[in-house]
């Protein structure tokens, strides 16, 4: 395919200081600060407006033509800016000239393909809109010129207007800002077919192929296509349409690729938000127009402006254009007309109002009235009275003027007798006086009257709480704790030794106490009386019956069995084979281990007796 137009030339927005590069400086160019360095690209290859595909964020960091001549309309650092308002017209009629009528594009149909479904906000679409009207305000339209036709799409296709309905740019634009959302689905794909088949064709306005007149389609979209694309994409471009793909936000990149002619690198363009998709329109009126007039080469001292294949010189705000049309003046703003009562002084590209001697400027920084000698700053000791523009010294009742008409001396020298307004006691000081106050009392800020001293907060020795007790203070402590007899620190309450209704046992437990009870002793509900421990209830290990046996037990056995050797099991007796045969070895073995039983379990019983009194008498020591 043909590319867009011949000699079409992409001109990348780069902003500059100065002179930029050899190459720049051996072709001559001369560039003030600030102002865009474009280079050409060759007339028949495919204009590349954002650089690849992968690095499509990039076109937020490249300025368009409309923010570098906003950017060249600026001052110096050292203007002021009272005059924004005034700057800011300046700046439109600039920008104005630079984006009006000045591109004389080679005549093109152009359709734009707008996505306003329900991703779309309603503040996004009108976003959207303006990105269209200023992208008409750069080309030449006409019915010999360039045609535009809008298909709107969302679930469904809306065909705004065809390519023959307006040939005039006033309204075409009026028709653009009247488009309202269809606010449904995204149906890409159906878009692309509708304007393949009914936008692009000869009852629509489209000019026959026979005239050579690129037949363009620009897309703009953020949301991901709910229908197939591929294949009407390429369908569209086999029959000479040129599409150029705009994904915003959350658009699909990948749907982008897919709907866009080669290289992708010139069609395909990517914008973080809506709010700044303006970017854009300078990329496609560098792409749409001819050869830039300024990149050439120019000798404006300031702006340079294109004007199709030549140039014009304009000034920033606050200069005017000098006769040979190059250079630039400031505007004296004065001269112009000022509303200052007094004088009018220039400050760059606005003024200031000033006032005559003895006379200061009112707060509208218009109008002046009398100056204040005094609160203009004075050398008065005492008293400063305005007189006109100039002052006079005063002295306080009491002293008198000194020669100097400045400085005041006292009549009395007791100043004190001569009277004074201390609440307690007057001190004369020379000519002076100054108050103190009683003991027990402190001077108060405003160093006449007195009050009496927080003994506490002039500082204390207390341990835990200081108390004011008149000019002075005493020491107190906190619960569970006494006073000691040094009046200042404190120790903790003994409450045992305070008294206690424990009936074995009192121990300390903070401010208070607990009671416990001696060892075979559990504590009552009460919480203060004992009982001894029933051992055999606490659980034990005997055959056949548990005894208690003090703080213990002892097991035993029921008639007719005896205790065995483990003090817990019992066997049967075997009385009937000594009553039989007494002399018999098995009864003599028999008897011999009943005795043996016996006499371990008595020993058993001595040592459980002796372990009782043992703990007894530790008791009572304790």
């Amino acid at each position: 395919m043909r590319s867009l137009m011949w000699g079409l030339v992409c001109l990348f927005g780069l902003l500059a200081q100065g002179i930029q590069g050899s190459q720049l400086r051996s072709r001559h160019r001369q560039t003030l600060p600030g102002s865009p360095l474009l280079p050409k690209v060759s007339p028949q290859v495919s204009p590349r407006v954002n650089g690849s595909f992968e690095d499509l964020r990039s076109t937020e960091q490249v300025s368009d033509e409309v923010r570098s001549a906003e950017v060249l309309s600026k001052p110096q650092q050292d203007e002021r800016a009272e005059t924004s308002n005034y700057l800011t017209q300046d700046r439109r009629n600039l920008l104005s000239a630079i984006t009006g009528s000045n591109c004389r594009n080679r005549p093109i149909d152009l359709v734009f393909v707008i996505d306003s479904s329900r991703s779309v906000r309603p503040a996004e679409f009108e976003k959207a809109k303006e990105f269209l009207i200023n992208m008409v305000d750069t080309l030449e339209i006409g019915s010999d010129a360039t045609r535009v036709g809008l298909v709107n799409y969302a679930s469904t296709v809306k065909i705004e207007f065809h390519l023959k309905t307006y040939f005039d740019k006033y309204a075409l634009k009026q028709a653009l800002a009247r488009v309202q959302p269809l606010a449904s689905g995204t149906m890409t794909g159906v878009a692309i077919k509708a304007t393949m088949d009914k936008a692009f064709v000869a009852e629509a306005g489209a000019r026959p192929s026979s005239m050579n007149i690129a037949k363009v389609a620009i897309i703009v979209t953020d949301g991901r296509p709910q229908d197939q694309v591929e294949e009407v994409s390429a369908a569209a471009r086999a029959s000479g349409i040129e599409i150029y793909a705009v994904g915003v936000d959350r658009a699909d990149l990948m749907s982008l690729r897919l709907m866009a002619s080669q290289p992708l690198e010139d069609h395909v363009f990517y914008v973080e938000t809506y709010g700044v998709i303006e970017k854009l329109t300078a990329k496609f009126r560098e792409t749409l127009c001819g050869l830039d007039g300024c990149a050439q080469g120019h000798n404006c001292q300031q702006v340079c402006v294109n004007n199709g294949n030549s140039y014009n010189c304009q000034c920033w705000a606050g200069y005017v254009l000098n006769p040979d049309k190059r250079t630039c003046s400031r505007r004296d703003a004065c001269a112009q007309g000022h509303e200052c009562q007094h004088m009018c002084v220039n400050t760059g590209d606005s003024y200031v109002c000033k006032c005559g001697v003895g006379y200061i400027l009112n707060a509208d920084k218009k109008t002046c009235s009398r100056a204040d000698a005094c609160a203009s700053g004075h050398e008065c000791q005492h008293i400063c009275i305005d007189n006109g523009d100039s002052y006079i010294c005063k002295c306080h009742p009491g002293f008198t003027l000194n020669p100097d008409k400045k400085t005041c001396s006292r009549l009395i020298a007791d100043a004190c007798a001569r009277g004074n307004d201390c609440q307690h006691i007057c001190v004369n000081n020379g000519n002076s006086y100054y108050c103190r106050c009683q003991v027990g009392y402190v001077l108060n800020v405003d160093q006449k009257t007195c009050s009496r001293a927080d003994a506490c907060a002039l500082g204390h020795n207390c341990q835990h709480t200081c108390v004011n007790s008149g000019d002075s203070y005493i020491c107190k402590c906190r619960t569970g704790y006494i006073l000691n007899a040094d009046q200042r620190t404190c120790s903790r309450v003994d409450a045992c030794a305070l008294g206690h209704n424990c009936q074995h046992t009192c121990v300390n437990s903070g401010d208070s106490y607990i009671c416990k009870c001696r060892t075979g002793y559990i504590l009552n509900a009460d919480q203060r009386t004992c009982s001894r421990e029933d051992a055999c209830a606490l659980g034990h290990n005997c055959q056949h019956t548990c005894v208690n046996s003090g703080d213990s037990y002892i097991c035993k056995c029921r008639s007719g069995y005896i205790l065995n050797a483990d003090q817990r099991t019992c066997s049967q007796e075997m009385r009937s084979e000594i009553t039989q045969d007494a002399c018999k070895c098995e009864a003599q073995i028999l008897f011999q281990k009943n005795v043996q039983s016996t006499i371990q379990a008595l020993s058993r019983r001595l040592d459980d007796l002796s372990d009782r009194v043992n703990q007894i008498e530790d008791q009572q020591q304790y």
